[in-house]
C-alpha cells in the first residue's frame, strides 16, 4: 500500500512540472507580427461603388473606378454547373460620361469586368457621337440578357454560350433624353446610324450577331469578346433596308356613282 501512494505522489509530481513548463514555455512564443499597411491589397470602397462589402480588387475594376468611367458592383465568383462560371465579375449599373452624365444600363448586366470595361467604352467613345448626330443625348441602355448558364441560343446539348461564362450581352438598343427609344435593329432608324453602330460594334467585340444571323437575333444584336485562335472575329449583321412604304388606297370620290351591290346568292 505504502509503494502505490509513494507511485501515486510520483505522478502527480511530474504531471505538475510538465504543466508548469507548459506555461513557461506559452510565455516565451512571440506572437506573429501584424501585417504592413502598404503590403494590404487594394480594395475596392464601399463608397465608390455598390458594393455589399469591401473585396479585393481586380486591375480592371481598379481601373473602372480610378478612371470615374462607371459605377459598378463587385459580384462573387460563380462555378458551375457544368462549363458555367466566371471571376471578375460585376454588375455595370451605370456609365458615366466626359461630362460626367450618368447612363443608366436596365437592367444592369452581370459581366466579367473586362467584358463590362469593353461595354463602357464603346458607348463613351462610340455611342454618345452617333447619338448626337440624331438630335439628343444618351440616356439609358436596354440590356437583354448578360450572365446565363445555358447553351448557345439556348439550344439544348449545344456547346455552353459566352453568356454563361458571363463574357456575352445582348441588347437592343438605346433611350434617349428626348424619351425616344432608337433600337439597332428598326429598320424606321437611319441606316447610316444602324451602320455605323455596326462598324464600331465589330470593331470592339470577338462576336456580333445580328439580323439573318442564325435566326436567333432578329430583334437584338449580341456581342461577346471569345478568344479565338489568331484573334479571328466574327461579325455577322445584316443592317436591313428600310421597309417600304406602300400607299394605302386613296379614298373613294364623293362624286364617284355608288358601287353596284352583289347580289345575295340563294
Amino acid at each position: 500500500m505504502k509503494a502505490v501512494l509513494i507511485l501515486f505522489a510520483l505522478v502527480l509530481s511530474l504531471f505538475a512540472g510538465a504543466s508548469a513548463r507548459a506555461q513557461d514555455a506559452g510565455g516565451d512564443v512571440p506572437l506573429p507580427r501584424p501585417r504592413p499597411a502598404e503590403a494590404a491589397p487594394p480594395v475596392i470602397e464601399i463608397d465608390s461603388v455598390f458594393a455589399a462589402e469591401p473585396r479585393e480588387a481586380s486591375a480592371c475594376q481598379m481601373r473602372m473606378v480610378a478612371d470615374q468611367i462607371a459605377t459598378i458592383e463587385v459580384l462573387p465568383s460563380i462555378a458551375g454547373p457544368a462549363d458555367c462560371g466566371a471571376i471578375d465579375l460585376v454588375k455595370l449599373k451605370e456609365i458615366m460620361l466626359a461630362d460626367k452624365t450618368r447612363v443608366t444600363v436596365i437592367p444592369a448586366p452581370t459581366l466579367r469586368c473586362e467584358m463590362a470595361e469593353a461595354v463602357t467604352h464603346w458607348v463613351r467613345e462610340d455611342v454618345v457621337g452617333e447619338i448626337a448626330k440624331l438630335g439628343s443625348s444618351l440616356q439609358a441602355l436596354d440590356n437583354f440578357d448578360s450572365y446565363e448558364c445555358r447553351g448557345r441560343n439556348r439550344v439544348v446539348g449545344a456547346r455552353t454560350s459566352e453568356h454563361g461564362r458571363g463574357n456575352a450581352l445582348d441588347f437592343r438598343g438605346m433611350k434617349l433624353a428626348s424619351g425616344k427609344f432608337v433600337g439597332l435593329t428598326d429598320r424606321t432608324v437611319t441606316r447610316d446610324f444602324r451602320e455605323a453602330m455596326k462598324a464600331s460594334i465589330c470593331a470592339r467585340f470577338s462576336t456580333v450577331l445580328g439580323p439573318q444571323s442564325d435566326g436567333y437575333h432578329e430583334d437584338h444584336i449580341h456581342l461577346d469578346l471569345a478568344e479565338r485562335r489568331n484573334n479571328y472575329k466574327l461579325c455577322q449583321w445584316a443592317v436591313l433596308d428600310p421597309k417600304p412604304d406602300i400607299p394605302l388606297p386613296r379614298p373613294r370620290p364623293k362624286e364617284a356613282p355608288a358601287a353596284e351591290e352583289t347580289p345575295e346568292h340563294e
